[in-house]
């Protein structure tokens, strides 16, 4: 690729892909930490409520895959990826809006969050596509520091500006969530311009999906496999936790509604200020390293929050559990900017969208397992368990990580 050292990132085009993120990062923290209370008033048991938050990431964990790669070989005069976020985006924004008066029946609840799943896997692939079909293989890990600082900023947006709004109006944020992000899809589609070496006279050469993932298995050195795992075991516990959370805060620590997502919104604070400095740091230190950092990071931090509350050895303080969870936001940082540029590192062109496919399909895997194990450890054991379980998945990806071969490549 030539002289490397002379690559610089273009700051302006990334930050406006960064805006598919920040649709994605207005919705999920939204929608993760309300839904499970809207669905408190049906079931008493957190196993049933975790049970029906996994059920709209089972669709995702077949669409995704198969969109993103789909996407791979789309040709239209809007570009290959463009298409599927005209489509799902709009429809995404609508339901959103339509969620919390549709609350209290909860036939119609999951026919929204069916509907809104559905559209949200449509254009999840193809937007987060965008970011490495425009930005050279050294850049990635700066570039997806950028767009997820995007994300971060939305989920700051939301957990914490979303509280105040929910208090005074609960259907505020969900309504300003929406327009956001029809105004999200405004800019892309006038900003964005796709690269035009993907003309309909280039002929490409179709990648199936199984294929690849026959060749990623039978790989000599494990690599991607060994990331994939690592990322399917800190998403269990990631999405778990996430889905777990806010009753965790009503429900045992006796904090109102808002008071949740406050105190996530700490650690959603802390990630969206370390979310560029960490592409920095993986470029310098090396993903894998900087993973692993993260990682041995906030395994303690996880121990730590377990032991505080009411069944703990030390006493809940709401400021001091925003101070962890700021701490444990900053090290996830180090873990999520780094894995998805860690996954493509060294894919070629046509299989970009294939492996991001692959990368959704293990983390969707984990969106279901996840809150469905917290439920069945909450309710057969207790909320206290709640942290430890976290710290124990990531424990089990620090391994998975720490067991990947490192070559001179890797430090991008």
């Amino acid at each position: 690729m030539g002289n490397t050292t002379s690559l610089k990132l273009d700051y302006k085009k990334t930050f406006i892909l960064g805006f598919g993120f920040f649709t994605t990062g207005l919705v999920w923290p939204l929608y993760n930490v309300y839904v499970p209370l809207f669905l408190r008033q049906f079931f008493d048991r957190q196993l049933i409520i975790n049970g029906i938050m996994t059920l709209d990431n089972i669709l995702a964990i077949f669409l995704i895959p198969v969109i993103s790669a789909m996407s791979d070989r789309t040709v239209t005069r809007y570009g290959k990826r463009k298409p599927y976020i005209m489509v799902g985006l709009p429809i995404s924004a609508l339901m959103f809006i339509l969620l919390p008066g549709f609350s209290h029946n909860f036939l119609f609840l999951m026919v929204i969050i069916t509907i809104l799943n559905f559209s949200m896997a449509i254009y999840r692939g193809p937007v987060v596509a965008l970011m490495p079909d425009m930005t050279p293989p050294e850049l990635r890990s700066e570039a997806n520091g950028i767009i997820n600082f995007m994300g971060g900023l939305a989920s700051v947006f939301v957990l914490i500006g979303g509280s105040f709004m929910y208090a005074a109006n609960r259907n505020l944020p969900f309504m300003a969530t929406g327009i956001v992000m029809v105004i999200s899809l405004i800019i892309i589609m006038r900003f964005i311009k796709e690269p035009t070496t993907y003309a309909p006279s280039e002929k490409k050469e179709k990648v199936p999906i199984l294929k690849t993932i026959r060749d990623v298995i039978g790989a000599k050195d494990q690599k991607t496999i060994k990331i994939l795992f690592a990322i399917l075991f800190w998403f269990i516990g990631y999405q778990g936790l996430e889905a777990t959370f806010s009753n965790y805060a009503v429900y045992y620590l006796n904090l109102a509604e808002e008071e949740a997502s406050l105190i996530l919104g700490g650690y959603a604070l802390a990630f969206l200020l370390f979310a560029i400095p960490s592409g920095f740091i993986g470029k310098k230190l090396g993903k894998k390293r900087a993973i692993l950092i993260g990682l041995t990071v906030d395994i303690f931090i996880f121990i730590i929050l377990g032991l505080m509350g009411p069944a703990g050895l030390i006493p809940f303080n709401k400021t001091t559990m925003i101070a962890l969870f700021g701490v444990a936001g900053i090290f996830w940082a180090f873990i999520n900017i780094n894995s998805y540029p860690y996954v493509v590192q060294g894919v070629s062109e046509e299989k970009v969208g294939t492996y991001t496919g692959l990368y959704y399909f293990f983390s969707s895997i984990a969106a279901i397992s996840g809150p469905f194990i917290y439920g069945l450890f909450v309710d057969y054991i207790g909320f206290n368990v709640l942290f430890y379980v976290t710290a124990a998945t990531f424990a089990i990806a620090w391994v998975f990580v720490q067991l990947i071969k490192t070559n001179h490549t890797e430090v991008m």
